[in-house]
């Protein structure tokens, strides 16, 4: 079982150009797309989150649960369900502003314990800054790592929602020690500041870094820097590329029973190769299609 904590959301995604083009409601939100993709990938998920009863909230629910997403770990809530306004650049990218002021998921509280046959737990974006949930989520990464199950953390960046960027960023480091594999993209390594040496000094067995459709790099902790090359794709837009490779990273681990420091040093420059170039394929899919729509296993398959 993997584990997603995190939150889910509603994007409003313009469907025309202006400040007043119409918005048409997707699901999303990083750790719920994640969820989903992994659920298509078929690897055996759970989501933990906080999800209102709003319309929106059981939207989110019935398309983790058609995904066979488990969710029994959803605590549920009478508050609004979190907006986020996508702005597509012409080359497809997505910037975004946040309604989050009193939402369901920031109300989110430690769970006692994980799912039973818990292997890892991935974390990230919004549900890692927004108090008070934050801590909670932040409590349960700790006692995840102090149970030895393999961690994964995508810090997404969001800008507009962190107050003082130097307190996030001291926050960040203090994560590493708990860190298994971080996943972050070269925008997001900019802005946290650091290198992937300096972070693997710090905790973690591996840290990818995305680059968009120049490809991904992965740095091991024994000196390891395996990169593989972007899959040409007509972009559509790029919303739930990182989540994607968030979820072929782990599902790809995971089917090699490499959810371990052990496993992750035992995959030598041919596993990751091998792997990197599976995360590219599926995120490339997903750049295809308007939304986060991250391919099914038979999509990828040769």
């Amino acid at each position: 079982m993997i584990v997603v904590a995190g939150e889910a959301l509603i994007d409003l995604v313009p469907r025309g150009a202006g400040a007043l083009a119409a918005l048409q409601p997707a699901l999303g939100g990083g750790p719920f797309n994640t969820a989903v993709a992994l659920g298509r990938l078929g690897s055996p998920t759970a989501f933990c989150s906080r999800v209102s009863y709003d319309a929106f909230g059981e939207a989110l629910l019935d398309r983790l649960r058609t995904t066979g997403v488990d969710v029994s770990s959803v605590q549920r809530g009478g508050e609004p369900t979190t907006l986020a306004v996508a702005t597509l650049a012409e080359d497809g990218s997505a910037a975004y502003s946040f309604y989050v002021e009193g939402t369901a998921d920031r109300l989110f509280s430690a769970p006692g314990a994980l799912p039973p046959g818990t292997r890892a737990v991935s974390f990230g974006t919004c549900s890692l800054v927004l108090e008070p949930g934050a801590g909670a989520y932040e409590e349960l990464m700790r006692a995840a790592a102090g149970l030895g199950v393999f961690t994964a953390l995508d810090p997404n960046i969001r800008p507009g929602l962190i107050a003082d960027a130097d307190a996030y960023r001291a926050r960040f480091r203090s994560w590493l020690p708990s860190v298994s594999l971080l996943k972050l993209s070269a925008e997001d390594a900019e802005w946290l500041g650091g290198t992937p040496r300096d972070w693997l000094a710090a905790g973690p067995a591996a840290v990818v870094v995305t680059r968009g459709g120049a490809g991904l790099t992965v740095y091991t902790r024994d000196g390891g820097e395996y990169a593989v090359r972007g899959e040409r794709v007509e972009v559509v837009d790029t919303i739930g590329a990182g989540d994607t490779v968030n979820a072929a990273l782990l599902h790809g681990l995971a089917v090699r029973d490499a959810l371990s420091d052990r496993g992750v040093a035992g995959l030598g420059e041919d596993g990751w190769t091998e792997l990197l170039r599976f995360a590219a394929r599926a995120a490339a899919i997903t750049c295809s299609r308007a939304g986060a729509e991250p391919p099914y296993a038979r999509e990828l398959e040769d």
